[in-house]
């Protein structure tokens, strides 16, 4: 009984397609006799849905790494802190060329008292002074951003230690002379030897190194915060505590240049806030921008929040790939435009054909799904061999440009059911052409 339900389907099926699977095996066959015949024409005609296929797959991909990357950064800022940092104010920039002068400027030790004891929800602060510096060891120097903080920065800014540790809160009570250096820094200061328990050299104070720590690229253009007045930090940081950075540097610094002399006050050049929350970093950013703007009439200071940048990067990361996927649906249509152009002439050229099967008694759906499967060969072959390239490429460039790459599982699915697609839609025209041929006429066509 189920046998003969079962036949019962699939004869309705067929019937209902209008084509039984032999007829399909043979519609098949001819479809690649006749692109076989004209290889090089149907090659041709392939290469812009593979180069269409293999765009959208490899541009996302870029997208998607570029994206990772920038998201990541910011993630290393940490998605509930709020970063304040000092600036020079541009008018006293503008002044500090034409004479001698002292300028005070930038957040103080009362403003994160202030942020700290007026506003619920903070966890912990992190006031930073920075000072650009060189670090020797015997004869070999670094330039680095020297960073006064405090014990717990690594937790609040998701500081990596790979070797030793971070100081303690006794060494900074103590204002010790102790210090966590970067790993590419320690390269640089001992190729050979192990930077642990070994002393480095800033101006005349030496520093004992307890710790070895991951580099940590920014996520944002620093301000214009670094003593020496260039806007961009050292490639290299070193960490100490915030009591001996105080204590060895001062919070004066005295610059020289063109024969006038310069001092600038900058009590902190950064502050990291810790909102115990995650959804009130926002209106806290709000709330501290309040409290620093009543005391700060020059706008000295900039006001960073990650998770504000995290979702402008999402954003931006949508943006991006929709430009970049229409960007590569163009090289697709172009390549849909080939292949209906191609089968429009090869219609032409196999009319008297289209009329000795229609003399035999094929029908005019028979002509349409004859070059309905030669147009989807074409475009199918054209996405299997565009999403193998598209695959290769990202890994290519990954391997050799050092770039990450991410090729996401949907970007080959979705730019092969496209070319796919344009098989159909850009081969309909050219396959109902040929079967409104006059069978007759066609007969007659030399």
């Amino acid at each position: 009984m189920y046998a003969d339900n079962h036949h019962i389907d699939i004869t309705f099926i067929h019937r209902l397609l209008g084509f039984s699977p032999m007829r399909l095996k043979r519609a098949l066959v001819l479809g690649l006799k006749s692109l076989w015949v004209h290889r090089l024409r149907s090659l041709l005609t392939v290469l812009g849905i593979v180069f269409g296929v293999c765009s959208v797959i490899s541009m996302l991909a870029i997208g998607e790494g570029l994206s990772f990357e920038v998201q990541e950064r910011i993630r290393q800022l940490g998605s509930s802190n709020i970063i304040i940092r000092s600036v020079k104010p541009p008018e006293e920039q503008a002044v500090s060329t034409e004479r001698s002068f002292v300028v005070e400027y930038g957040i103080t030790y009362n403003d994160v008292q202030r942020i700290k004891s007026t506003i619920p929800g903070i966890e912990v602060v992190v006031p930073q002074r920075i000072i650009r510096n060189n670090v020797w060891n015997a004869s070999r120097r670094v330039d680095c951003d020297i960073k006064g903080t405090m014990p717990w920065y690594p937790e609040v800014s998701n500081l990596s230690i790979l070797k030793g540790r971070f100081f303690s809160e006794d060494e900074l009570d103590t204002k010790r002379n102790v210090c966590v250096i970067e790993e590419g820094m320690a390269n640089q200061l001992f190729p050979i030897d192990d930077p642990i328990g070994r002393d480095v050299r800033v101006d005349s104070s030496y520093y004992r190194v307890i710790g070895v720590a991951a580099a940590k690229r920014e996520a944002v253009k620093k301000p214009d915060q670094i003593t020496d007045g260039e806007s961009k930090g050292a490639p290299n940081s070193m960490y100490i505590p915030l009591s001996a950075a105080k204590s060895r540097f001062g919070e004066t610094i005295v610059k020289m240049s063109s024969g006038n002399i310069s001092a600038e006050v900058v009590e902190l050049h950064e502050a990291t806030i810790q909102v115990i929350r995650q959804e009130d970093v926002l209106d806290t950013s709000l709330i501290i921008g309040d409290i620093l703007a009543a005391k700060h009439k020059k706008h000295d200071y900039d006001i960073i929040v990650p998770l504000k940048l995290l979702q402008q990067a999402e954003e931006t990361k949508r943006l991006f790939n929709i430009v970049l996927g229409s960007v590569a649906a163009i090289s697709l249509l172009v390549g849909g435009i080939g292949i209906m152009n191609i089968m429009l002439a090869t219609v032409t050229e196999r009319t008297r054909e289209i009329g000795i099967r229609r003399a035999l008694g094929a029908k005019r759906r028979d002509i349409v799904f004859q070059f309905l499967i030669e147009t989807v060969l074409l475009s199918g072959t054209g996405g299997v061999i565009g999403v193998a390239l598209g695959l290769a490429i990202p890994i290519l460039i990954t391997h050799f440009a050092e770039m990450k790459t991410i090729i996401t599982f949907w970007s080959p699915l979705i730019a092969f059911s496209i070319s796919a697609i344009i098989g159909v839609v850009f081969g309909i025209y050219p396959a109902l052409r040929a079967a409104n041929m006059d069978p007759v006429d066609a007969l007659r066509h030399e």
